[in-house]
């Protein structure tokens, strides 16, 4: 069945079984917000993803979505190919002690797994509102841990989809920025190996006390994308935010959080651009007053509505 990309005109057919098209993204995102992919292929397995990376024609740019949990998709939709790795959910320990994880996994998941085997320096992941996947492009943390503190190895997926293993040595790792020192081509992270310290511990019972502390200090249960800004050196976004007395501040069904100034909640119906406008103000207001230029955590996707 042919159908037609709403955003270019041209006319699409799926290149795989199961891939849709003009696919709609809001309800696979954590805010609920956004237009639709003009094409959209969530694998059973990292073979079918294999298979479906190597038909895309190289001139379609492909995006990958994890839990949608760290991304504002904008009402126009995303041109090219969205892939969600979220089946892709393999986890075990090996044979010499690490821990293997696929992608699509939820570090939520993973922080239960690692810390119920003996691992407690895992628990910090159950902070990290995303897939593993996410946490390894960003160097997701929470509570004081970081992913790439504990990563080993991990298998990337290059344009011709392609395997490749590469050691942890291979990037620069800063605060939520993870870098390939040689630059070549785009890859995206297919599964990690960690390495924790064997421990005995209470882990289970610190990942309770993690979760009641997050719950006591941000919005738990609302639609929203987690952080939105980085928290700029020696200073928390927040606190930034909050002194410029933006918390409750309204564009649309967008608010900026009572709770946690760094949250942006949809109360319903908000849109890409309602959060990009209150984006706009809060960057704005902290310029003007601190001289501190806030850098988004959150990554915009897509078209903005014509």
């Amino acid at each position: 069945m042919l159908h037609e990309n709403r955003q270019t005109n041209e006319v699409l057919a799926p290149l795989v079984e199961g891939e849709s098209l003009n696919h709609p993204l809001a309800s696979m995102t954590s805010w609920h917000i956004g237009g639709n992919a003009a094409r959209f292929y969530l694998p059973p397995n990292i073979d079918m993803l294999s298979e479906y990376v190597s038909l895309l024609p190289s001139e379609i740019p492909i995006h990958w979505l994890g839990l949608g949990s760290n991304v504002l998709i904008r009402d126009g939709g995303i041109p090219g190919a969205v892939i969600c790795t979220r089946k892709c959910q393999d986890l075990n320990v090996q044979e010499d002690g690490n821990i293997f994880a696929q992608a699509g996994l939820t570090c939520a998941k993973f922080a239960r797994f690692a810390a119920s085997r003996g691992f407690p320096d895992a628990v910090f992941f159950a902070g990290i509102p995303g897939t593993i996947g996410g946490a390894l492009a960003m160097n997701a943390g929470a509570f004081g841990g970081e992913t790439w503190e504990w990563v080993q190895s991990v298998t990337v997926m290059n344009r011709q989809g392609q395997c490749i293993t590469r050691g942890a040595h291979e990037y620069d790792i800063g605060y939520r920025s993870v870098i390939l020192k040689q630059a070549g081509q785009s890859e995206a992270f297919i599964s990690a190996v960690f390495r924790f310290p064997k421990k005995d511990s209470q882990g289970m019972s610190k990942i309770r006390d993690l979760l009641r502390k997050r719950a006591q200090t941000q919005p738990i249960g609302t639609l929203n994308c987690g952080s939105v800004y980085r928290n700029p050196p020696g200073d928390f976004a927040a606190r930034l935010i909050e002194a410029c007395d933006l918390k409750g501040y309204r564009i649309g069904d967008a608010i900026i959080s009572e709770k946690h100034a760094n949250f942006i909640i949809n109360c319903g119906q908000a849109r890409a651009q309602d959060v990009e406008a209150l984006m706009a103000t809060i960057e704005s207001r902290v310029l003007d007053r601190f001289g501190i230029a806030l850098h988004a955590e959150v990554k915009i996707l897509g078209l903005k509505e014509s």
